[in-house]
């Protein structure tokens, strides 16, 4: 009774002249408080009048479409199934629900309570302390029911480690928003990089005019920003999405002269954000921790000597003790190079011949370019030292815990396959970095999965690129609440560990996990529709070691986008929970060997909630494409 009054007290202004039309529908949706997809809306609304025959519809008809885009059978079976008026649950069906369904340990009356006055939107059934069909559904669409545990939403792990007990959400060519040959360099990169909790960007340095240093692909047609403009956007934006340390690492190709333009700029705009000496000790035996940093922006570049002497080279030079700051040779990094991309255009010549027939990356002896370092730069690198890497034996004996090695790809995949053992034990004591080849002229990325299976930190990727390996990254790091940093298992801090992803041993207790998939709701059309049609289907993916890669389909749904159902129950068992990530996504079979992608969902397995429960869906680019969403039950133990 009382829905049905408050239904008709929301709609009964809008038919004051008995009819309304698809605008107005639109109008008392949003009114009603509850997301819709305006291309289902229309059609459900087109069916109703293509039946009348005329643009407008009565109240009745308004019911009808409401009731199609909103009242779900799978929601009306659970409500039925413990409310005995199938009308209204009272707060103590609810904490029953919640606790048998929901597996909510903390549920009690007034949890329930609070679940009624949150989400029941007549008063009447608010003040008896029940929760109407409508108030369930508000529940069952809010994130109080959402896949992702509530708790990883905000920060909960410790943060007191050393920052190489972390993986670090990091970016490749951060400054390019598209290729890395002709594509425009843009601030845009950095500040969207910021946004999405990105902790550790990549800031290509060349010469500019006007002794300005400039940012920009180095020997291709990508367009160039001054060094001073990022730095400044990275002071904007650094702590908006995290309160944990930024690295700045440095792609350095600048002469000494513009070297100490970049100190400049760092030390002048950042002020003190910058890092520019130890916390503590200057004898560092160890690195501090993200909770130690927090505002801290980080320079990751090579380094003159020690941290001592660069930290009394800056004592003594503010007291006005030492000249004009010199600078010393150095050795590029093997791998850096490797980095750069294959398209060289020193003038139109080699620019004309390029574009016919692109040469190859650079050979050997360009690894063994010499370049100056200026110490005014050198001397603002503390805990994030680049390191060229010679092998896991040289590291362990010469290597200090604040030198950072870079590693491209392909060797660091060598060293998955050949060598795990060792490339564990390197990654518990030391930053690694790994970034795409510079073969990848499209900026492809690399599946990460791969290498944080053995630790390393900086799994850098081309953030503006979408695909799989983008959707692996922001589900990985949805955890801990976003900010950038995720504490390694036990297993992969330990500087004595044994495991390796083709042996895991008994580090990890194995979880057996069943996903009942139940329906979609208002799922994307398809582009290839002239309709609101598609033919969904759902897979169901799960990235970790070797051993746990697991990938499943459900059946298709012909011809429902709005409201498939599938009732399909899923099995996996997975040996390295804590690596894992699962991945639902969603396509339209658009013929027996194409499908088009509607939408996906990534987070970590860990990260689940059990229960019934709602899989919001994103689009390529990471946008949430809601309502468009999954219903599913998670049981595992």
């Amino acid at each position: 009774m009382e829905e049905n009054r408050w239904f008709l007290n929301i709609i009964q202004n809008e038919f004051r002249t008995g009819k309304i039309d698809l605008d107005s529908t639109m109008k008392l949706l949003e009114t009603l408080q509850l997301p819709f997809n305006f291309a289902h809306v229309k059609h459900v609304f087109k069916k109703t009048v293509d039946k009348r025959k005329t643009h407008v519809i009565n109240i009745e008809d308004f019911r009808a479409i409401y009731r199609a885009i909103v009242h779900r059978a799978e929601f009306q079976e659970l409500f039925r199934a413990y409310s005995p008026n199938s009308k209204f649950l009272a707060d103590t069906e609810l904490v029953e629900f919640l606790r048998k369904e929901q597996h909510e340990t903390e549920t009690c009356e007034t949890m329930a309570l609070e679940m009624i006055l949150k989400h029941e939107p007549i008063e009447e059934v608010r003040k008896r302390r029940q929760m109407s069909f409508e108030g369930f559904i508000r529940y069952m669409n809010s994130e109080d029911c959402s896949i992702f545990k509530s708790e990883h939403r905000t920060v909960y792990q410790d943060m007191n480690h050393p920052l190489c007990d972390y993986f670090i959400s990091s970016s490749h060519n951060t400054y390019l928003i598209s290729d890395q040959l002709i594509g425009p360099s843009d601030l845009w990169g950095y500040v969207s990089a910021l946004l999405k909790g990105c902790r550790c960007l990549e800031i290509d340095c060349w010469d500019g005019s006007n002794n300005e240093p400039v940012v920009y692909h180095g020997h291709t047609l990508t367009s160039k920003i001054l060094f001073n403009s990022v730095i400044r956007v990275i002071d904007k934006y650094a702590f908006v999405a995290s309160d944990y340390p930024v690295v700045l690492s440095l792609e350095n190709h600048c002469s000494p002269q513009q070297q100490e333009v970049m100190a400049e700029h760092l030390e002048t705009i950042l002020g003190d954000k910058l890092l520019t000496s130890t916390i503590g000790d200057t004898d560092v035996t160890q690195l501090p921790s993200p909770e130690a940093l927090k505002f801290k922006i980080l320079v990751k570049n090579k380094k003159v000597g020690t941290i001592e002497e660069g930290i009394l080279r800056r004592g003594l030079d503010s007291h006005g003790e030492t000249g004009e700051v010199s600078d010393v040779e150095n050795i590029t990094d093997e791998d850096e190079i490797d980095d750069k991309a294959p398209l060289l255009l020193k003038n139109d010549s080699t620019k004309r011949k390029s574009e016919q027939n692109p040469p190859a990356p650079p050979r050997k002896k360009a690894k063994m370019k010499k370049i100056k370092i200026a110490l005014a730069l050198s001397d603002l690198v503390i805990y994030t030292k680049s390191q060229k890497f010679v092998s896991f034996e040289h590291s362990l004996d010469n290597q200090k815990c604040y030198e950072n090695n870079s590693i491209g790809e392909t060797k660091a995949r060598k060293f998955v396959k050949h060598s795990a053992k060792d490339f564990v034990s390197h990654t518990s004591r030391f930053i690694t970095r790994i970034y795409p080849k510079g073969t990848r002229t499209t900026s492809s990325n690399y599946n990460p999965q791969e290498f944080w299976n053995v630790g390393c930190q900086m799994v850098a990727l081309n953030f503006q690129t979408p695909g799989v390996q983008m959707e692996l990254q922001n589900g990985k790091f949805l955890d801990n609440g976003g900010c950038g940093y995720i504490l390694k298992p036990e297993f992969l801090r330990e500087h004595n560990s044994t495991f390796t992803p083709q042996n895991v041993g008994r580090y990890s207790k194995p979880m057996s996990l069943s996903i009942r998939l139940i329906s979609g709701h208002q799922l994307p059309p398809s582009n290839l529709s002239k309709t609101n049609k598609a033919d969904p289907l759902v897979h169901i993916e799960i990235y970790g070691v070797p051993e746990d890669q697991a990938k499943k389909k459900s059946s298709v749904v012909k011809s429902n986008a709005l409201s498939p159902r599938w009732d399909e129950t899923f099995s996996f068992s997975v040996q390295v929970p804590e690596l894992a990530l699962i991945r639902f996504c969603v396509e339209d079979e658009v013929s027996l060997v194409a499908n088009e992608f509607l939408g996906q969902y990534t987070l970590p397995l860990l990260s689940l909630r059990k229960g019934y429960r709602t899989v919001p869906l994103l689009s390529k680019d990471g946008d949430n494409l809601k309502p468009a969403s999954l219903f599913v039950h998670i049981w595992y133990y």
